[in-house]
């Protein structure tokens, strides 16, 4: 047996390794196929979509209130917020003839009439408008001594050197051109920008 295990020795050596290599190949074969794996992209959650911010109100109240300007109040504001805005009323204030509760709308005019008063300012809008058409600006090209003199920070004085300057120079081309009448600077303009027009 040794005898014969000598000269074949190589060939037994060789035919152990196909053998080995043989089985590691059947082996791999015959193993499952591992399951593929499946990459997911994640669906990207929909953007909360953004509620646009109400844009606050700029009314103008005059006339019978502690301290008549522009003040800036919130979208849902009546009447009554804009008084108490002001100051409140005066003693002379006849509340009685104005509606306190009536919504109030961007550049309208809110003018709270002194007891006995019976002239009032032709422009004033002391009710919201039932049709919800805008409240009328201030045409500066037209308006006369006393409806210039409702614009806050524009007196008797003022209003008339409006209406000298446009008799003088002709009327307004843009709002800002008003600025060229002395005694109107930015501040003052500023306060009424919202509130004249041109046409």
């Amino acid at each position: 047996m040794e005898g014969w295990l000598k000269p074949n020795r190589g060939a037994i050596f060789f035919g152990l390794i196909i053998l080995t290599i043989v089985g590691v190949v059947l082996f791999q074969l015959r193993r499952p196929a591992p399951a593929p794996i499946i990459l997911q992209t994640p669906t990207p959650s929909p953007l909360p979509s953004a509620t646009p911010t109400p844009k606050p109100l700029r009314v103008y109240i005059s006339g019978a209130v502690q301290t008549p300007d522009v003040y800036t109040l919130p979208t849902d504001s009546i009447v009554k917020d804009a008084l108490l805005a002001a100051g409140g009323p005066t003693d002379d204030a006849d509340l009685d003839r104005i509606n306190l509760a009536a919504a109030v709308h961007d550049g309208q005019h809110v003018y709270v009439p002194h007891k006995g008063e019976t002239d009032l300012p032709q422009d004033i809008c002391s009710n919201a408008p039932t049709n919800g058409a805008t409240p009328a600006k201030i045409n500066i090209n037209t308006a006369d001594v006393t409806t210039l003199d409702t614009l806050p920070g524009i007196g008797p004085t003022i209003a008339q050197r409006i209406i000298t300057y446009r008799q003088t120079n002709g009327p307004f081309a843009r709002i800002e051109d008003i600025m060229q009448v002395p005694g109107i600077g930015e501040s003052t303009f500023a306060r009424i920008r919202d509130l004249i027009t041109t046409e």
